[in-house]
């Protein structure tokens, strides 16, 4: 099993390595600046080096780099799109130097310009990315709130068929979740994985942020929790790290981090709950 968490680079990429290991993970997610604010990636040669040294020695992969939160795909306004598409093709190139598979972004919000015209945005900042061909972008599905784009399984169809782009996905279960997902019963995570092969492809889903949820199904709200203390519960957690059609999809936990209660104890959960089954 793949099982990881979003690890923190401070003090140096390579750090996050540490931290993984520390935290019992094999696979994991970073930021490569703060992603509350328009900045570059920093990363020097030598922090690069021993990234990708400490990765290969302790068989830790694959990685994601998260891009910024301020990312809006869907914009349509031309400055935001611009600085949008100047961030992603900085953290593709940033990947590609870290020797990192993947870039996350969630597609943004269309603020008024309506779902189709949003989606045809974001595939036009996508197509204008210069991707390095050892990197792929991965779209996140959303929890669906106000007027941003991804809660829907079909947004995520529409954005990899009309881009000429070679594009996968990430799925986050808490977001998914909040979209509307029922992901709390083993029957109701198996009609789902279902409807995803049937709408996007199973074989586009390369990542999942395991993530459990503080709110109820459908509420749109984004606000993730400890595995199996959520509202998507121990069952519905089970039985998505156990399920046979994502037993080669890595899992990328972005749950709560604290001193009691973190990525270890997590991780520590997502082996327990899939060794039980």
């Amino acid at each position: 099993m793949r099982v990881g968490a979003h690890e923190s680079i401070a003090g140096g990429v390579f750090n996050a390595v540490d931290l993984l290991l520390d935290d019992g993970g094999n696979c994991g997610q970073i930021f490569t600046h703060s992603p509350q604010v328009w900045q570059d990636p920093n990363i020097a040669d030598d922090e690069a080096d021993q990234f990708r040294t400490l990765s290969e020695e302790n068989g830790v992969g694959p990685w994601v780099i998260h891009s910024s939160y301020l990312v809006n795909l869907c914009t349509p306004k031309d400055g935001l799109r611009q600085k949008s598409l100047d961030s992603m093709q900085k953290e593709v190139d940033a990947a590609s130097f870290l020797d990192i598979e993947y870039v996350n972004v969630h597609l943004g919000a269309h603020t008024g310009a309506g779902v189709e015209q949003g989606l045809d945005n974001a595939v036009s900042v996508l197509d204008d990315l210069s991707i390095p061909d050892d990197v792929t972008v991965l779209i996140e599905s959303d929890a669906g709130s106000g007027t941003k784009l991804g809660g829907d399984f079909a947004h995520l169809a529409y954005v990899l068929e009309e881009s000429a782009q070679d594009l996968d996905v990430c799925v986050d279960t808490a977001h998914a979740f909040a979209a509307g997902y029922d992901l709390s019963t083993a029957e109701a995570v198996d009609s789902v994985v279902t409807e995803f092969d049937d709408v996007v492809g199973l074989e586009h889903l390369q990542c999942i942020h395991l993530n459990d949820s503080k709110h109820a199904c459908g509420t749109n709200k984004d606000e993730h929790a400890h595995i199996g203390e959520g509202e998507i519960g121990v069952e519905g957690m089970r039985r998505i790290v156990t399920h046979p059609d994502l037993a080669d999809v890595p899992f990328v936990l972005e749950t709560p981090n604290g001193e009691d209660k973190g990525f270890a104890w997590n991780i520590s959960r997502v082996r327990e709950l899939a060794d039980e089954a």
